[in-house]
């Protein structure tokens, strides 16, 4: 099994991409994986948090290169390519906040993967690249993911250079939320997993859904979209319960609903 999923108390999932023989590629195989493994923990009421993370020298290299060789006519690629969109919008439009847990290369798709996630921590010596110009072939589908992270020139350059960028550039440029040493990596990550996990499932869905649907609309329709979305929340037991429990000094018993 090339996915593997631990499941942890207090509701945190670690999602491991496990074929370090590849450098975690996004082949076929392991899209469909990820997909089926990302909707079934999105259904799952135990499921809070979702961590992602490689096995072996790093993160993921992105797609398979030997695999995509192999491939034979524009039906192929366009498949392999459109099931990679299918994960990255699995993760952005799941219920569930996807945590990428980043060391060793990001690269490509697998720098896309990074980038599709809500927050990213990497180790400090982890490098992040969109380097297809190197092989004549233009990070088209990462960049997607990618831009709506950071600016523009610094994305240009990554994207017509393939240089890679270190850990402490990436936070700089919003790439990622932070960086820290290998040993201290793990600790932090699951820090901010349980902090999250802490809080009610079901605010979390509402405001995750918010957030990304409201960055694509104009201002006065994201205003009026997440007045709704605001209005649906406060009517929710939780919203009550939250309130509640803040002017009464106590912490909050959520009921998810």
């Amino acid at each position: 099994m090339n996915i593997k999923v631990k499941n942890l108390t207090g509701g945190i999932a670690i999602v491991t991409i496990n074929e370090p023989k590849t450098y975690n590629s996004l082949s076929f195989q392991n899209l469909n994986s990820l997909i089926k493994v990302f909707r079934r923990l999105d259904k799952d009421k135990k499921t809070k948090v979702i961590i992602l993370e490689g096995a072996g020298k790093g993160f993921s290299a992105g797609h398979n290169l030997k695999e995509v060789k192999s491939l034979k006519g524009k039906n192929r690629y366009q498949k392999l390519f459109n099931l990679c969109s299918k994960l990255m919008m699995q993760i952005v439009e799941g219920r569930k906040p996807v945590i990428a847990k980043v060391h060793g290369a990001a690269y490509a798709a697998g720098c896309q993967l990074v980038a599709s996630c809500d927050l990213a921590y990497s180790s400090n010596d982890a490098l992040f690249a969109t380097p297809g110009v190197n092989i004549g072939l233009f990070c088209s589908t990462p960049m997607v993911a990618v831009s709506r992270k950071i600016n523009r020139k610094p994305m240009m350059k990554m994207l017509l250079t393939g240089e890679p960028i270190k850990a402490n550039f990436a936070k700089e440029i919003g790439l990622i939320n932070d960086f820290f040493s290998r040993p201290k990596l793990n600790y932090e990550v699951f820090k901010i997993a349980k902090k999250i996990a802490s809080k009610s499932n079901l605010t979390i869905k509402i405001g995750k859904q918010a957030f990304y649907k409201q960055l694509e609309m104009p201002l006065r329709k994201a205003y009026s979209y997440t007045s709704k979305m605001m209005t649906l929340n406060m009517m929710a037991m939780d919203a009550k319960e939250g309130i509640s429990a803040f002017l009464e000094k106590r912490k909050p018993k959520w009921k998810n609903r």
